[in-house]
């Protein structure tokens, strides 16, 4: 018998303009699931959050490159599942990359 998973994932964000083409960016993430998989390493709760700031300079509304900072921890059974495996519960990350859409 297949058992589902259901899962509820809250993101926010914010752009603080500090010029007309720089632009801070804000970011948190929650994730929380319904029952324990041990197969994907989900724990059932609130498995895990981040936040993270990023700084864009926008070329033009469609094309735009960033850096920034991500901050991500797991809770609960999430992070009861990842201490069993010797992993981490927590990391930090400096990220980078291109906006862009056409």
């Amino acid at each position: 018998m297949a058992r589902g998973q259901s899962a509820l994932r809250l993101e926010a964000e914010y752009d603080i303009l500090l010029t007309q083409r720089w632009v801070l960016q804000p970011t948190a993430e929650l994730n929380l699931h319904g029952r324990n998989d041990q197969a994907r390493g989900v724990g059932s709760g609130l498995s895990d959050a981040s936040v993270g700031l990023r700084l864009r300079y926008e070329i033009s509304r469609q094309f735009a490159p960033y850096v920034g900072v991500s901050w991500g921890r797991a809770y609960g059974n999430t992070a009861d599942l990842l201490r069993a495996d010797d992993e981490d519960v927590s990391e930090a990350k400096l990220v980078a990359g291109i906006r862009f859409w056409f």
